[in-house]
């Protein structure tokens, strides 16, 4: 390997965004969940069965892009 080796970075970014992205995404979710169940307090069940359904979207979208980012830095398809 000669020159900048841009693999780690990349791999890293993925990451890091990725994670950034869920966190943020989860947290406005339970605010919003919050903000609902303050308000509709009967609708509490319907709330939070829509709530873990996205939660479990949003990191499941994590997970994948996780995935991908450790298989580049495994098996570098880009890599000769």
């Amino acid at each position: 390997m000669t020159g900048f080796d841009i693999l780690p970075l990349a791999v890293a970014l993925l990451i890091g965004i990725a994670a950034l992205g869920s966190c943020l995404g989860i947290g406005n979710l339970g605010g919003k969940l919050l903000e609902g169940t303050a308000r509709q307090p009967e609708l509490k069940d319907q709330l939070q069965t829509t709530f873990f359904l996205a939660a479990g979207v949003t990191d499941g979208a994590f997970i994948i892009a996780t995935g991908i980012a450790l298989w580049f830095a495994t098996a570098n398809p880009f890599g000769g």
